[in-house]
């Protein structure tokens, strides 16, 4: 049915630790949550470099969009969240590195401090011309 919600899981990134989906599928349209650096198999990293840190926080997010049948091209929305401004070039260039010649829109938000200690969470929409199947391990809900 239109009106449902595709849940979206994969084990190739980090499960949600709280009372939220990795992201969800909605009328063309797929929310993913914020994805701090945490890896799939669960293991923290704030103790990590900024520049690692920030890789595992988009491969995240690259899984989860793979998942659900979509790659970088189709963000449409990238929104970071940094502890330290100052990592922001550093940021841009890997992120440059992940998405090619793709430039979604983009915010880069400074905050003073993130769960766990982290220095970076991205969170991201992205568009899903082709909604998938439903597979086995998600879940579907009505509205």
């Amino acid at each position: 049915m239109a009106g449902d919600l595709d849940i979206i899981h994969t084990p190739d990134a980090a499960a949600p630790g709280g009372h939220y989906s990795q992201a969800v599928a909605y009328g063309g349209v797929v929310y993913v949550s914020g994805q701090l650096p945490v890896r799939a198999n669960g293991e923290h990293s704030a103790d990590q470099p900024f520049e690692v840190q920030a890789s595992i926080a988009l491969d995240n997010l690259i899984a989860i969009l793979r998942e659900a049948g979509l790659g970088p091209g189709d963000l449409l929305k990238v929104t970071v969240y940094v502890v330290d401004i100052e990592h922001w070039p550093a940021f841009d260039r890997l992120y440059a590195q992940y998405l090619g010649q793709h430039r979604p829109a983009r915010a880069v938000v400074p905050v003073p401090v993130l769960h766990h200690g982290y220095l970076i969470e991205i969170d991201a929409v992205a568009r899903n011309l082709q909604p998938r199947g439903l597979q086995p391990h998600n879940l579907r809900e009505d509205p």
